[in-house]
């Protein structure tokens, strides 16, 4: 009778589960379907979720445009995100390790600084942020759309936690053996901490290709654009070419689902990690 009563709760939740998982992938397939659509049939009443006929002539339009300006926008989004990744890991892995093995004057108010702007919403400080950019002259470059993200205090906080959980005898044998702080670090440190880089990575890479608000308050510039603003330019007031739309949104999904396939066992890993902690 409890296993019967354990099949069926077992089949109930597979089936919610399944469920909830069909509703969130449906707008993506739909998406992804309507991009081989025609311009008449995307908008068509009534709604058909396949295409009569599958064309590519939205991802022509994207690709063919003379400016180039998709094509460049994919590259420089890869660039920035990738960049900020490299930085963020850095530096914020720096300072979870200061916090976690360090002790210096002040420690304690950095500490509760560090945990309180992760409280504060990104977009409250928007306006001050955009001000302090323009007093340094940062507008329509690459600094801006990197910079002003990297230091995260949700990182630090997470490898600071990591860190605090990683035997010190670890880092005492390396100081008998003559090892500074920088090469304990390097050499111990990062390589003990990929799990937790990959889910933070793949968080801030996410992040910075997803990104639109900041570079349509910072970038005017064509050269910099982000993929973002190039598929919000490929609308109007007028007239929208909503096949082109969703040509574009379909191939700009693509980079975060494929980081997420080649990175799962790592972020599921490093989340049930930052869990146990």
């Amino acid at each position: 009778m409890k296993n019967r009563a354990k099949l069926i709760n077992r089949i109930v939740c597979s089936i919610i589960a399944i469920s909830i998982a069909l509703l969130g992938l449906f707008p993506l397939v739909w998406m992804v379907l309507a991009s081989f659509k025609n311009k008449k049939e995307v908008l068509a009443t009534p709604l058909r979720i396949l295409p009569k006929v599958f064309t590519m002539e939205n991802f022509q339009k994207i690709f063919d445009d003379q400016t180039m300006s998709f094509t460049r926008s994919l590259l420089v989004t890869f660039f920035v995100a990738a960049v900020a990744v490299f930085l963020s890991l850095l530096i914020n892995m720096m300072a979870g390790y200061v916090f976690a093995r360090m002790n210096f004057y002040g420690k304690r108010f950095l500490w509760v600084y560090c945990i309180l702007s992760m409280y504060i919403p990104g977009m409250t400080i928007s306006l001050t942020s955009f001000l302090v950019v323009q007093k340094l002259g940062m507008l329509d470059s690459l600094a801006v759309l990197i910079l002003p993200g990297v230091v995260s205090g949700y990182s630090i906080f997470f490898f600071r936690q990591f860190f605090l959980n990683l035997p010190s005898s670890l880092e005492e044998a390396a100081m008998i053996d003559g090892a500074g702080r920088m090469r304990i670090f390097f050499s111990i440190f990062i390589p003990l901490s990929k799990s937790p880089m990959v889910v933070l990575g793949a968080g801030t890479f996410i992040g910075y290709w997803n990104s639109f608000i900041w570079p349509s308050m910072t970038i005017t510039t064509p050269k910099y654009m982000q993929i973002m603003q190039i598929i919000r330019s490929m609308r109007s007031v007028y007239s929208t070419d909503f096949g082109a739309v969703m040509a574009g949104t379909a191939i700009a999904v693509i980079p975060p689902i494929i980081l997420f396939f080649i990175f799962q066992k790592q972020i599921v890993k490093g989340l049930v990690l930052s869990g146990l902690k």
